[in-house]
């Protein structure tokens, strides 16, 4: 029903099923993990009106296991990508895991996957550390790039006294330019692919 994916190691498609609507994921070397992705296979929907909250699950300086929402996937949203870097310092949260005896060993962290009403997954608030940024990277290099421009172009402004005339050079006035900066940022802000039209 469930696949978890971390980039460099075989994908895992046989969850250990540690109740009947609640699976996990073993993650050995967990501390060398950035993200993971969780996906439906394809082969068994949730039932009508059910989805699946993602736990992330890592062991504390005791070894006693901190659960950490992630987010979920659904029918309508069968994968996601998670951030999980960060959360091995956080803190915990209420999670659907806790009754039960699940398997582990020190070294190595745990998705968990609890099958539940989509109305229950709505109410549920997130780590916000976990979600991946949904900035493609065209806007995130786009948008670099115009702070290097607008920075490196700042860093030559000069007051008008202090030019020295020189009828082969042509300025323009720093205003033009934060203004052709500020323009661009917000048309890219409202459609990233603006300037294909």
């Amino acid at each position: 029903m469930f696949g978890c994916l971390v980039a460099g190691r075989l994908v895992q498609t046989a969850p250990q099923q540690v109740a009947e609507d609640k699976f996990v994921f073993d993650l050995p070397d967990y501390e060398n993990i950035n993200h993971v992705v969780v996906f439906m296979l394809g082969t068994v929907p949730f039932p009508e009106g059910m989805g699946g909250s993602v736990y992330f699950s890592y062991p504390d300086s005791n070894g006693v296991p901190v659960w950490q929402l992630l987010g979920f996937v659904t029918n309508g949203k069968p994968s996601a990508i998670f951030k999980i870097s960060g959360l091995k310092s956080g803190e915990g949260s209420q999670h659907p895991f806790g009754a039960m005896n699940i398997v582990r060993t020190p070294s190595v962290a745990q998705i968990g996957i609890s099958v539940e009403l989509l109305d229950s997954l709505a109410q549920q608030t997130p780590v916000s550390s976990a979600a991946v940024s949904s900035v493609d990277s065209f806007t995130q290099f786009t948008q670099k790039m115009l702070d290097n421009f607008y920075n490196f172009a700042s860093s030559f402004a000069v007051s008008q006294a202090q030019m020295t005339p020189n009828p082969s050079e042509m300025f323009i006035p720093a205003n033009v330019v934060l203004k052709w900066y500020e323009n661009f940022q917000r048309r890219l802000a409202q459609n990233p692919l603006f300037w294909k039209t």
